[in-house]
């Protein structure tokens, strides 16, 4: 394995953990920066589904203490931890049904430089307008997402598929725009992850594991732990930081990435 090949394992796994959690798209970013470096991993999926349970991994460690109390305490009725597990699960929900079912067909057809764009810039936009409407929030704990509230978030991860469009930000929009706080909003998406990445994970091992290949040893490993590293992180600091920036800054970032795509492809 040369070094070129380690480096740019590197920056793929840098760039799945710097996007995975941001609203900015991690599917988009990858596919753009693959483009950029002609990038070749070991094939079978493997290395991109170990840079992605990397940053599985930075959600799990950060929020383990949460996921514990969640887990003791959601057999009990009417607990704070028993309503986030009820959320989680039917926002859960959606995203599964759909993505077993049209996975292989938006794979194929929407996989493009063009398509990341255009969601890039669309939901740039959006992300714009919600933080301008200056609305004040009427759910300011992921308790309090009820359990209409978070289908309807669900659904919005769903449209996540379409590449460019971001499993966060489609979670995090939706969630602002029924009225969740910010930091609220952040952590759901972030639970939501775990078991949505989960499954995303083991459906792609399923449907590649006739081509998995564990060659490129030094990749995946190289892949695995940037991601970890980089999206634990990230994970941390938008915890701390986004009640005070708002999502416009990454609403700016989409839309002038979006337009350079665009103007690159058009001309």
């Amino acid at each position: 394995m040369d070094l070129s090949a380690l480096f740019a394992a590197l920056l793929m796994g840098v760039v799945e953990g710097l996007t995975e959690f941001l609203p900015i798209s991690s599917t988009g970013h990858l596919i753009l920066l693959g483009e950029v470096i002609g990038f070749q991993g070991p094939p079978g999926r493997v290395f991109e589904i170990s840079i992605q349970l990397g940053a599985i991994l930075a959600v799990v460690v950060v929020f383990w203490r949460d996921l514990i109390r969640i887990l003791l305490g959601m057999w009990k009725p009417r607990t704070p931890e028993r309503y986030v597990a009820e959320g989680v699960v039917l926002a859960f929900l959606p995203a599964a049904v759909i993505g077993a079912t049209l996975h292989g067909t938006i794979t194929r057809l929407l996989f493009s430089p063009l398509v990341v764009a255009v969601a890039l810039v669309i939901g740039g936009l959006i992300i714009i307008w919600i933080e301008r409407r200056h609305r004040e929030p009427t759910i300011r704990s992921v308790a309090e997402i009820g359990p209409t509230s978070a289908l309807m978030i669900g659904f919005g991860q769903a449209l996540a598929m379409i590449p460019g469009t971001s499993r966060s930000g489609a979670t995090i929009i939706v969630a602002l725009l029924i009225g969740v706080e910010r930091r609220a909003a952040a952590e759901f998406s972030f639970l939501l992850a775990i078991p949505t990445m989960l499954a995303a994970t083991a459906f792609s091992l399923f449907k590649a594991r006739n081509e998995i290949d564990v060659s490129g040893f030094g990749q995946i490993l190289v892949g695995f732990a940037a991601a970890f590293v980089v999206a634990l992180l990230i994970v941390r600091w938008l915890l701390s930081a986004i009640s005070r920036i708002g999502f416009t800054p990454f609403g700016w970032y989409r839309v002038v990435l979006g337009g350079v795509i665009l103007v690159a492809l058009l001309v």
